[in-house]
Parts: structure tokens; C-alpha cells; sequence
């Protein structure tokens, strides 16, 4: 099984690797096209701000080879976020693969979302065996609104978008890397797609 992580800086890398370890994969941080094209399945991460770290991907054309890859993608927090038409924040254009836009939160709550939350009304294989209303950790101040391709809704002063899915593509808002024996759970769900 070949798990290649894709490298723009922008991710918290170390506890995404650290999380396959646990699950007996070895994952591989790489900017090399060709890597990226050959795996079995991509980590797409993201810490950061959006119009910077598109910024970064575009300088590596990685922003055109996203979009055309056929195996499995999981998108995790700010690479979830790219993966969407457009952000809020900094104004960015994103790769057009989830047909939402992310918005700031400006509901009265406290931002960023830090902490943990509940994931509900729960579809895809990426859940299986996950229960609903799980707990999974999440920093964030953006989100996605609902729409045809959510797949997991959390609740923070208004619904919104824990995970989406189109086609072979996959993100989630929340870090599996670091939300325990369930974000464990759905990172070998991803590995068994």
C-alpha cells in the first residue's frame, strides 16, 4: 500500500504519519508528481491560510495534477477547505472539486473552533462502524456550508460540512490524526476504500 502525503507546506505533517504508523502503513511526504499519480491513496493536508497555501500549490502545479488524480484523495481541515470552489478567506479560488464555498463563521460563536465536537447524519464508506454523533477534534474559523456532497454534519452556531465526497475525492474538517480511536477508525475505513 503505497500512501503518499501530499508536501506544499501547509500540513501538520508529522501527526499524519505518526497516525498510519499506528495503523501499520508507512506514509510518504512527497511534491513528486509522479509519486503522487502512483499511489494507492493521498493525504491532501492543510494548517494555514488558504490564499497562501493555494499560492504554494499553484507554484508547483500541484493545483492542476489535484484535480485528475482517480484514486482515492482524502482532503483533511484547510486541504478539505482548497478542494472547494472558493474560500473566504483571502478570497481564493480553490480547485472546484466540492461544488461549496467556505465562509467564516460569524454566528456569535467563539472563533476558532477549537476543540472537540460531534459528527452526525454520517454517509459513506469512510464511516463504517463509526457511530453517530462521535467525537472528533477540530481547529478551524471556516467552514463548509451543506450541500449535495456532504457526508458528515457538525453543529457550531449553524450546521455545516465535517466531510464531503465527490467522486474518488474525500475531506473532512476535522483532523482524524488526532481525534483518537475514531479518527483512527476512519483512517483505515480510507486505506480499505
Amino acid at each position: 500500500m503505497n500512501i503518499a502525503i501530499i508536501d506544499y507546506g501547509a500540513g501538520n505533517i508529522q501527526s499524519i504519519k505518526f497516525a498510519f504508523a499506528r495503523l501499520g502503513f508507512k506514509a510518504e511526504l512527497t511534491a513528486d508528481v509522479d509519486t503522487i499519480k502512483n499511489a494507492d491513496k493521498i493525504i491532501f493536508p492543510g494548517v494555514g491560510e488558504a490564499s497562501s497555501a493555494m499560492e504554494k500549490l499553484k507554484q508547483s502545479r500541484l493545483d492542476r495534477i489535484i484535480p485528475e488524480l482517480t484514486q482515492p484523495v482524502l482532503g483533511i481541515c484547510l486541504g478539505m477547505q482548497l478542494m472547494c470552489n472558493y474560500s473566504e478567506e483571502g478570497h481564493t479560488q480553490g480547485l472546484g472539486i466540492f461544488n461549496t464555498e467556505v465562509r467564516k463563521f460569524n454566528h456569535g460563536v467563539k472563533v476558532p473552533q477549537i476543540g472537540w465536537n460531534q459528527i452526525s447524519d454520517l454517509k459513506s464508506d469512510l464511516f463504517e462502524g463509526i457511530p453517530e454523533k462521535a467525537f472528533i477534534y477540530l481547529v478551524h474559523s471556516y467552514y463548509a456550508p451543506l450541500c449535495k456532497d456532504t457526508i458528515a454534519v457538525s453543529d457550531y452556531g449553524l450546521s455545516y460540512s465535517s466531510a464531503l465526497k465527490s467522486r474518488n475525492f474525500y475531506g473532512v474538517q476535522f483532523h482524524p490524526e488526532k481525534s483518537s480511536t475514531i479518527g483512527a477508525k476512519i483512517l483505515q475505513n480510507f486505506i480499505d476504500l
